[in-house]
């Protein structure tokens, strides 16, 4: 006689059984401990005393089950979903079975026959992980950066913008800075004032915003290179961006604590505006880094100096770009039109390019071959334009520019009809006289 396999409750139900058989165990009993009734009692005691503790196995044991489909009807579903299917969820493909083919069949049936066949990955096969990296060695060697747009004054002041900048060695806060919005020019008066602290660091690690990286991947102008990505270019210092935001986890975990500990003590300190904050910054800065600020694995400091003069380093942390000079010694720049003063030079600049610099401090700047030139403004344009593309992380600031025009003056251009575009004037008419329709109707009948 070989092995026989039964599951657990199976066994319960022999042992019962058998005391049953025995005498030493009652009817009753049996029937509360299995919870059968008497009549099923019976009925498996009879199989037990005729077949032994085999007999109690379940019948369908190792038969192929009632509902079981056909290996045919499996293969033709597996097919069609290859076939035209083969990147459909099973929900989606079970329905598309069953709309267009005929092919009625559950959604979890369809789950596991594409399982089985390879062509569908579980939620746990799925699943990805992200291996947590491990610091940087040297102080000075990765400087992660970002910004956090918060309401870091809570109700007593307009939402902004928090810089962080937190070395990944020791988790030191290296800058922080309240600003309007995450923008090129915020983002070069952080990093002056950071240079001018610390020295340039190795590399900085940023996420994909537009300050920092091209988004279009076809862009013919700028070399490929933000306007920060320039500046840090010609101070030696490279950029690096993050593909998610678990990869500079560092700086995105200090933004969690920054908006709960410093939001508090803004409060307790009664500050609600953008100057008072920046002051309050430095020493919270300071009792920051003593609580969570770490020692690095090794003690350099890769920071280094300066490698221009400090008087020209706001010619670095501008905005540049190259505009084209016109026959009227004009060209465009920020919807408006800058006037050359006629001169010995700009006379020969016309069908030639000078160099725009617009500095952190609003000052702007025509240069050729380093040389200013002279100029007047004529602003087209001097609120917001209709439609404008606006980036998602400065739209607070700029809805609160255009709340701030649209509260000190009426719009420029009130709406006129079509009518009245053409020049259209209403003719005065007579009471009683008919127009129109009805006045044609009316000279028909005269001539009638």
């Amino acid at each position: 006689m070989g092995w026989v396999m039964m599951s657990e409750r199976e066994l319960n139900r022999v042992e019962v059984l058998a005391q049953v058989d025995d005498g030493r165990l009652s009817v009753d009993n049996a029937s509360n401990m299995l919870d059968l009734t008497r009549r099923q009692i019976f009925r498996l005691l009879k199989r037990y005393r005729q077949d032994g503790a085999s007999a109690i196995r379940h019948k369908a044991r190792g038969k192929p089950p009632n509902n079981r489909i056909h290996e045919a009807k499996r293969d033709y579903g597996l097919s069609v979903i290859k076939e035209s299917y083969a990147d459909f969820g099973p929900t989606l493909a079970a329905e598309m079975l069953a709309e267009h083919h005929g092919f009625k069949v559950s959604r979890e049936t369809v789950r596991k026959w594409m399982q089985e066949d390879g062509i569908w990955l579980s939620r746990k096969q799925r699943r990805t992980f992200h291996q947590p990296r491990l610091r940087r060695e040297c102080f000075g060697e990765l400087i992660q950066i970002d910004g956090s747009d918060h309401r870091w004054f809570e109700d007593r002041g307009d939402p902004c913008t928090l810089l962080v900048f937190i070395d990944d060695a020791t988790s030191t806060l290296m800058e922080l800075r309240f600003v309007k919005s995450e923008s090129t020019f915020s983002y070069f008066e952080a990093l002056e004032s950071y240079l001018a602290q610390h020295g340039r660091p190795v590399a900085f690690y940023s996420d994909k915003h537009t300050v920092f990286r091209v988004a279009k991947e076809d862009a013919k102008g700028g070399a490929r290179m933000t306007q920060f990505g320039r500046a840090l270019n010609e101070l030696n210092v490279e950029i690096l961006c993050a593909n998610s935001s678990q990869a500079k986890g560092r700086v995105e975990r200090a933004n969690r604590t920054l908006q709960d500990r410093l939001v508090k003590e803004l409060r307790l300190a009664g500050i609600s505006d953008l100057e008072a904050g920046n002051a309050f910054l430095k020493d919270f800065k300071a009792r920051y880094n003593a609580r969570f600020a770490k020692l690095p694995a090794k003690p350099d400091n890769l920071h280094r100096t300066l490698n221009i003069e400090p008087d020209r380093l706001d010619e670095v942390l501008c905005w540049r770009e190259n505009r084209y000079v016109g026959k009227q010694l004009t060209f465009s720049y920020d919807r408006k039109r800058i006037m050359l003063e006629e001169s010995d030079i700009t006379r020969g600049l016309v069908g030639k390019y000078v160099d725009t610099y617009a500095f952190v401090d609003g000052r702007f700047e025509v240069r050729w071959k380093g040389r200013s030139l002279p100029y007047s403004i004529f602003d087209m344009d001097q609120s917001v334009t209709h439609a404008a593309i606006t980036e998602n992380k400065r739209l607070g600031a700029v809805l609160a520019h255009i709340k701030n025009i649209q509260d000190k003056a009426p719009p420029k251009y009130p709406v006129r009809t079509n009518s009245e575009k053409m020049g259209y004037k209403p003719r005065d008419r007579k009471p009683g006289r008919p127009s129109g329709s009805r006045a044609k109707k009316t000279i028909v009948q005269a001539a009638e």
